[in-house]
């Protein structure tokens, strides 16, 4: 079994830094997932760092995504560990992205994690991966994707050497966390926002200097549209707990306007 076409498709348009648009989900929810992958989203990022959502409802949201028979699925992984890697591949990711990658070294070890040998030190146990991805190993090395998070004054600091490790699909902002690793008081912060658009720029050049994909998280859909314009490649929108209080408080605004 090779991997499938979908897959391969999703990999060639991050690897040749095609637009790409997906969702963010934190809720072990696996049938707003579904639906959501229904949607016409790319890809669907489970996040298992921040999310609310163990390992089984990493698998179930995976499950989810897949049956949907539109998006592919990603996850954020709770940190650079092989093991955490490795299990999220294995449930069938597609791709994962890495958070808190501070140096080049820490980047290549993330990508070690994630490849079998002889390009990493992934352990072979493809379990349901082997249904879209593989299961031979080299077929795997080639469809799955790994994404460094640029969020940490380091990681900022180190970003061309980090875009330039082999095998590293494409780097990832975690806004919230830059904001803070650029001086500011909250993720947000006005006061600086010149400081941080100068790194929106920095790790978006960085990345097309290296032939590789630059992503980022959005909080909703104008700004996921500026930040393509503004040279990255694939963006993630919200979350679905996000929009699910905001839908909530919106139709609830609309029901009590006459009070």
């Amino acid at each position: 079994m090779t991997s499938s076409p979908q897959v391969l498709e999703f990999a060639r348009k991050i690897r040749a830094r095609e637009r790409v648009v997906g969702y963010w989900s934190v809720l072990d929810a696996p049938v707003a997932t579904e639906r959501i992958a229904r949607l016409g989203y790319d890809y669907v990022a489970l996040d298992a760092q921040h999310g609310l959502l163990g390992y089984s409802g990493v698998l179930a949201g995976l499950m989810a995504i897949d049956a949907s028979q539109r998006a592919v699925g990603m996850v954020r992984v709770d940190g650079n560990d092989a093991t955490s890697i490795g299990r999220a591949l294995d449930a069938g990711a597609i791709g994962v992205i890495v958070p808190l990658i501070d140096t080049a070294a820490d980047a290549a070890a993330a990508v070690a994690a994630a490849n079998y040998p002889p390009l990493g030190r992934r352990s072979y146990g493809p379990m349901r991966s082997a249904l879209r991805v593989g299961p031979i190993p080299a077929e795997a090395n080639g469809s799955t994707l790994v994404f460094a998070m640029i969020e940490t004054p380091e990681g900022l600091a180190n970003v061309k050497e980090i875009c330039a490790v082999p095998g590293l699909d494409g780097i990832y902002v975690g806004p919230s966390d830059l904001s803070l690793a650029v001086g500011g008081g909250f993720p947000g912060d006005p006061a600086i926002q010149a400081e941080f658009d100068e790194a929106l720029a920095l790790v978006a050049d960085a990345a097309a200097s290296a032939g590789i994909a630059a992503g980022i998280h959005t909080a909703a859909g104008p700004i996921a549209a500026q930040r393509l314009r503004q040279g990255y490649s694939f963006v993630t929108i919200a979350s679905d707990l996000t929009h699910l209080e905001l839908a909530a408080k919106a139709h609830l605004d609309a029901a009590t306007a006459q009070d």
